[in-house]
């Protein structure tokens, strides 16, 4: 053998060993971030409503002692929810508002038929202000683009509707 090709195939041996090394790396990644999100999820489906852990008081949620964050809004909400004796879950919820609005507060669809008869839905589930009126929860911000008042009130209307807002797959 050559040492032209002595080196080439030594090249090749190391490079299927870094490739080998990247794909295990990559493996075990994703199986140790499967496992989490699992693990996650499971506590969540056994305690749907169990309130977020306090945190100090933040002027989004009124200082109501949830994070001020897509998780503390939906845990927030499902305590209300269960007060009121509306349904839902956290996982319901966090699905169809990642659909809706990827967690967004702020957004607002400017093209849909609402927006053209001029009432655009907004918030995290993308409610039209005469939806919030009529469904809005007491004891909730009186605002459309509030976190946990627009997922209250959009969990209440789901409820009505469709029985749980765990039964909405799509826009509603």
């Amino acid at each position: 053998m050559t040492t032209h090709t002595q080196n080439r195939t030594a090249r090749t041996a190391r490079l299927r060993t870094l490739s080998l090394t990247a794909l295990a790396t990559t493996a075990a990644a994703a199986a140790a971030l499967t496992l989490t999100s699992t693990s996650a999820h499971a506590a969540e489906t056994k305690q749907p409503t169990a309130p977020a852990a306090p945190t100090t008081g933040d002027s989004r949620t009124g200082g109501s002692g949830y994070a001020n964050n897509l998780d503390g809004w939906i845990k927030e909400s499902l305590a209300i929810m269960k007060a009121k004796g509306i349904p839902g879950t956290y996982e319901g919820l966090h699905r169809n508002i990642m659909r809706e609005s990827s967690g967004n507060p702020n957004a607002q669809n400017g093209w849909d038929v609402n927006a053209q008869k001029g009432t655009p839905s907004k918030g995290l589930l993308q409610v039209i202000q005469p939806t919030f009126n009529a469904y809005h929860v007491t004891g909730t911000a009186h605002s459309l683009t509030d976190p946990v008042a627009n997922i209250t009130a959009a969990a209440n209307y789901a409820a009505d509707r469709y029985g749980s807002i765990d039964n909405v797959n799509s826009a509603y």
